[in-house]
């Protein structure tokens, strides 16, 4: 974003930066809700080669060089302001998923102690949050915890991500007491992330895991 004083009094963005936003647009995915070129093509080229274990996932932007600036400064430069307005955005464009969804609670893909000690906040959670106020979900961010300090996700191969994320999560408790969870969570590339939290989840006794994200790469 351009950091200057944004008017009229109460917006979150100026009219500038909006209109550079990169908003997904129909067709996508079926699955992740990656843009497709065709819609009889249903399933991007991503989905086509694996079988995800998450149920079906929706994403707010494509995560071009505007988006990865923005989403840098939120999650590193501690512009923990910036989930006012995308939180607001992904409630006002997924309203009609989420009641498709029917989905009971909102949990956001957590991040490991240590880093959440360095950074002082969970990206994830402050959307979640933001989300909720405008929709009529809970949030429940302590049922699902990262038991492992991963490496980063952008610097591996799709099979790497995959043994990066094995073990690293896992639910306080034995038995999940949602049955339709949405995860919530900033960037979404292969669907490694989501599928590994919705497999612990499933294991506890979830039985369709959803997933909002911020934004999602154009292929991996």
């Amino acid at each position: 974003m351009c950091d200057d004083i944004v008017t009229p009094k109460g917006a979150l963005i100026c009219e500038h930066c909006r209109q550079k936003l990169p908003y997904i647009r129909e067709p996508v995915c079926k699955c992740c809700g990656k843009e497709i070129r065709r819609r009889e093509q249903e399933y991007c080229c991503d989905c086509q080669r694996v079988l995800h274990i998450y149920t079906e996932g929706r994403a707010l932007f494509a995560y071009n060089e505007i988006m990865q600036r923005s989403v840098s400064a939120f999650k590193y430069k501690n512009r923990q302001e910036y989930a006012r307005l995308y939180g607001r955005e992904m409630a006002k464009a997924f309203g009609r998923q989420l009641r498709r969804w029917d989905a009971e609670v909102l949990i956001p893909v957590p991040v490991h102690k240590s880093r959440y000690r360095k950074r002082g906040y969970n990206q994830a959670e402050l959307l979640a949050d933001n989300i909720a106020e405008h929709v009529d979900l809970p949030v429940d961010s302590r049922l699902l915890i990262r038991t492992k300090r991963t490496a980063a996700q952008k610097a591996l191969s799709t099979k790497e991500r995959v043994k990066n994320l094995q073990d690293a999560f896992q639910v306080r408790k034995s038995v999940v007491q949602y049955k339709r969870i949405i995860l919530v969570d900033d960037i979404y590339t292969t669907g490694s992330t989501a599928d590994a939290c919705a497999e612990v989840l499933k294991e506890g006794g979830a039985e369709q895991v959803y997933l909002l994200c911020l934004c999602i790469g154009s292929g991996f």
